[in-house]
């Protein structure tokens, strides 16, 4: 058996349940902190710096979270399932699904009945490597810590309260197709880790000043046992020294050997998520879209349309903006 395993939980059901895949990782939900298990901590939508930083795309997809992606879409995991006719809900509104579509990756796009009052811009860039991102989720708070030789490894998964939270975290490279990502003991207090049931939330990078979806939340590394044949457990593990995955023991040195959580990023699927969300393609490089009054009452324009390129984000009446949304 692959050493990775995924818990998804069937949202149609409400049950739990473990299966194979080719990463076969665990299904996350909610963000976990290393500096805290305060469940108060990052309920509230970043502020300074992080201000309008994917917060305010956060939608509920049953006990999950999806984000909208078009004035008719959001976009989610696939494997957190879902009908259509069931509810998506945005900033207090109930919309009806009415469709989705997937293109053989985790990325599930669903239509909705109804226009979305603001949606997220996509990020196309083909380098994401080292960049900083913030994570959204709901679910778990953090649970007891987990003790190898006398030393702090991490965390179990806590109770689930389905609170949104958001932290922080760096793209630490690629597992496959998938971004890869590393839960560090000293990166600072909003360093996050995700437990069960995140799957579907939003991962956000800061592109020339806006932020953009970048990655949908997948999996993560586990799970763990204290011995070859000891019970399984699940949980966000700053070291992972000392612990047996499958038949592996990770030695147990000096330095800290973080475990991963995993992301389907957005980039790679562009061209199919235009497709389906009807969105307009990219300008040229150095092209600037310009909107003025005048354009707003030209037949056929209106202030929507450039939604789609985020000119609204700069909050003018006349506003540019620069390679596409």
């Amino acid at each position: 058996m692959n050493a990775h395993t995924i818990l998804r939980r069937q949202a149609l059901l409400g049950t739990a349940f473990l299966a194979l895949m080719f990463l076969a990782p665990t299904a996350g939900r909610a963000v976990v902190f290393a500096s805290t298990g305060d469940p108060e901590f990052n309920t509230a939508a970043p502020t300074g710096e992080l201000a309008d930083s994917g917060w305010q795309f956060q939608g509920e997809w049953y006990s999950f979270t999806g984000t909208p992606v078009s004035p008719h879409h959001f976009i989610t995991a696939k494997h957190v399932g879902g009908t259509v006719g069931a509810i998506f809900k945005f900033q207090g509104i109930d919309y009806v699904t009415v469709g989705v579509t997937n293109n053989g990756t985790d990325l599930n796009v669903w239509e909705i009945s109804g226009t979305f009052p603001s949606y997220a811009p996509l990020f196309q860039g083909s380098n994401t490597n080292g960049q900083p991102v913030v994570i959204f989720g709901r679910g778990t708070q953090r649970g007891d810590e987990v003790i190898v030789n006398g030393q702090v490894k991490g965390w179990l998964w806590g109770a689930s309260d389905g609170r949104l939270r958001w932290g922080e975290n760096v793209v630490a490279g690629k597992y496959g197709s998938l971004l890869k990502f590393l839960f560090d003991r000293d990166a600072g207090p909003n360093e996050a880790h995700l437990t069960t049931g995140d799957s579907g939330g939003a991962i956000f990078v800061n592109d020339n000043g806006v932020w953009k979806l970048a990655a949908i939340n997948y999996a993560i590394e586990g799970p763990w046992r204290y011995t070859s044949s000891g019970t399984t457990f699940n949980a966000a593990l700053v070291d992972k020294g000392g612990l047996y995955r499958g038949n592996t023991l990770y030695p147990d040195t000096d330095q800290d050997n973080p475990a991963a959580f995993y992301a389907t990023p957005i980039a790679p699927n562009i061209a199919w998520l235009r497709s389906v969300l009807k969105l307009a393609p990219s300008a040229p490089k150095g092209f600037r879209i310009m909107m003025t009054d005048s354009m707003a009452a030209a037949p056929g324009v209106s202030i929507q349309d450039f939604r789609s390129h985020r000119v609204d984000s700069l909050r003018l009446k006349s506003a540019v903006t620069k390679n596409g949304p």
